[in-house]
């Protein structure tokens, strides 16, 4: 396990002062939180342009089509 240090400037530590407060989650919890969410916003992005790019994609549905 590593440990890593972070600098925050007053803005910074006040937002997460406000999302602890708020989340009732210790610091370190809500930056891996945090650092997840980032991860997976990439790999979906990567999956969704890898489906765009591949020659199976024939046709798209609205997303009214899809909730039907």
């Amino acid at each position: 396990m590593s440990v890593i240090s972070v600098r925050l400037n007053s803005e910074e530590e006040k937002v997460l002062k406000t999302l602890t407060d708020y989340f009732h989650e210790e610091r370190s919890t809500l930056l891996k939180k945090s650092m997840y969410e980032l991860y997976e916003d990439i790999q979906d992005i990567k999956f969704i342009e890898n489906h765009i790019e591949s020659k199976e994609v024939k046709e798209f549905i609205t997303g009214e089509e899809l909730l039907s």
